[in-house]
């Protein structure tokens, strides 16, 4: 019996490889040896692609199966109407090189080609792709995918971004886009953080663009058609009166007893049975990071003459500020007027110009943003505020640079947009409020 030494050494076998993953390379969307065609994409919008069965059999179990398995069939040509060009080429890309070309446009395309063929790295790469980019321009959208390409880290991802910044995830485009099971989970979702006549007002768009899909014409029975049974998911009963008056009950949406019975739940005494849930959302409870160990005040401080009181921090994990905690007078119950700011590198993400009232207390008291802003981890951004009012403030001192809260940390560094004395140390600024 003879034997067979590999007598190459580690490097030798890394230089082979060095040699050959540029030659597969080179074969990549390369007619030269090419041993089966694809046919890629709708009738109509075709691209025919050659392929290397050796290739693509070692990258992808789905084509091993067709080239060498026991049901194999000898095809030249093979038609692939389901998948797009674009995205199959990006599959073939990484099988071939090894290199993982992804853009926002096709991404999605190109996850279900590396499901369907069963190239799970390339999946993943996509999956953490729309992770990254995930916004609430986006996150229905992406919802309604990660269920169905069944990401489970995707979805709770998704489901994170409509919580916290539910009213702009409503009334973003995408939310036209989706299908009626994503549209009632959403409805359905108990920690929305969103006033319900947004709630409302979007089931309404959507209900448009879905009449649009059935080829029928947008009229309100055909809108309260198109919505079905999820028009009871919107908990109607829980908008403020006026809310109800001015906006769903003449809507035309609401059928002449459902708005007389939803009157009536608000009225009387003796309230009538409704269709629709009346108890409101839970929301989100926001938190508070406190990044001072006592606060103080002095004859000659805290004064506002206009200047910024300003810090840069960052965070570990994605969050959503949804404003900050300030001081307020330390010589008995005072108004100011804050414009409050959220910059990344320089680009304002957020300003909002708003009073607050004070009670003579060390309390902090909340000043809010529009909307929650989306927080990136390890990048830093600055908090900013410039306050006007004629009393002196209580300040913090024992500032610390990095703080724990829940599953998120924290991180300060002075800012050089601060003019008024705030830094680390001490100063205005006390809490980060935010969703997590």
């Amino acid at each position: 019996q003879t034997e067979t030494h590999n007598n190459s050494t580690p490097t030798q076998n890394q230089n082979l490889l060095d040699v050959v993953s540029p030659r597969n390379s080179v074969m990549f969307n390369n007619e030269m040896m090419a041993d089966v065609h694809f046919v890629v994409g709708p009738p109509g919008g075709t691209q025919r692609v050659p392929g290397h069965k050796y290739v693509l059999a070692v990258g992808s179990s789905v084509f091993h199966a067709m080239f060498y398995g026991e049901l194999a069939e000898d095809q030249d040509e093979i038609r692939i109407p389901d998948v797009e060009p674009p995205s199959f080429l990006a599959m073939l890309k990484y099988i071939y090189c090894d290199e993982i070309d992804l853009c926002a446009d096709t991404v999605l395309a190109t996850l279900y080609a590396a499901k369907k063929y069963i190239v799970p790295h390339l999946a993943r790469a996509c999956v953490n792709f729309l992770e990254t980019s995930l916004s609430a321009k986006n996150a229905c959208v992406l919802l309604s995918q990660s269920c169905l390409f069944e990401e489970p880290d995707l979805t709770q991802r998704c489901w994170e971004v409509i919580d916290a910044q539910a009213e702009l995830a409503l009334r973003s485009e995408g939310f036209c886009d989706i299908d009626v099971q994503t549209l009632e989970s959403i409805l359905r979702r108990e920690t929305l953080n969103a006033k319900e006549m947004v709630v409302f007002e979007a089931a309404l768009s959507w209900a448009e663009v879905e009449c649009q899909r059935r080829e029928l014409p947008p009229t309100i029975e055909n809108k309260r058609l198109a919505l079905g049974k999820a028009i009871y998911l919107i908990r109607i009963p829980t908008m403020a009166l006026e809310d109800f008056a001015n906006g769903a009950a003449q809507s035309g949406v609401l059928t002449l007893n459902e708005t007389n019975d939803i009157f009536l739940w608000y009225t009387a005494a003796n309230k009538p049975e409704l269709l629709f849930c009346s108890k409101p959302r839970k929301g989100l409870s926001p938190q508070r990071c406190h990044r001072f160990q006592s606060c103080a005040y002095r004859s000659n401080q805290w004064r506002y003459r206009g200047r910024c009181d300003s810090i840069q921090f960052a965070v570990d994990k994605r969050v959503f500020i949804a404003g900050f905690g300030l001081y307020g007078s330390s010589c008995g119950s005072a108004e100011y007027s804050a414009k409050i700011e959220l910059k990344r590198q320089g680009m304002p993400m957020a300003q909002r110009i708003i009073k607050y009232f004070s009670d003579g207390s060390s309390s902090t008291f909340p000043v809010w943003f529009e909307y929650p802003v989306q927080i990136e981890p390890d990048t830093f951004y600055t908090a900013s505020v410039v306050l006007d009012g004629n009393e002196l403030s209580y300040f913090g001192q024992e500032g610390m640079t990095e703080v724990q809260c829940g599953k998120v940390t924290f991180q300060f560094q002075c800012s050089s947009d601060s003019t008024n004395g705030t830094g680390v140390q001490g100063g205005q600024i006390p809490e980060l409020v935010f969703y997590a």
